[in-house]
């Protein structure tokens, strides 16, 4: 699928946003400025967030509650992570049970058991725009593509 702009990106997300459940898990892969923050921001959008998101980058996980979304999220940037075994101070299998764990740059703990089972959508950059392609687990089978 192309999508071929930021306010596509932000629409997709937003659309993915209405089938998300909790217990879900959505990585989101591709290079620098390929577009993951910005379909993050219209997931977050898409499930309530009346403000703008920052990017995870430095606080490298950012939690969301309800009231301000629908239902609990964990935003993960691991794009600084150098050792997996720094993960186990961020709650990530806590912050999937009880929501949405959204994680940027997941191959920087590839093998990691919470990281397993996941909505796997990766961002290229292409003329025209961005190709993002999805790696669909049976969880999500029934709710793919999102419409």
């Amino acid at each position: 699928m192309i999508l071929v702009d930021d306010g596509a990106t932000m629409a997709f997300g937003m659309a993915i946003a209405g089938h998300v459940e909790r217990g879900d898990l959505i990585t989101l892969s591709g290079d620098l400025g390929a577009g993951k923050t910005t379909l993050a921001r219209g997931l977050l959008r898409g499930l309530g967030l009346q403000e703008e998101a920052p990017s995870p980058s430095f606080a490298i996980l950012l939690p969301y509650q309800p009231p301000l979304l629908r239902l609990p999220v964990a935003h993960v940037d691991l794009y600084r992570i150098e050792d997996v075994g720094e993960l186990e101070e961020l709650g990530l299998e806590e912050a999937r049970a009880d929501g949405l764990l959204l994680v940027e740059w997941p191959e920087h703990a590839a093998g990691v058991p919470v990281l397993q089972d996941a909505l796997a959508l990766r961002l290229d950059i292409v003329d025209g725009g961005r190709r993002l392609t999805a790696d669909v687990p049976a969880a999500w089978e029934r709710r793919w593509p999102p419409r």
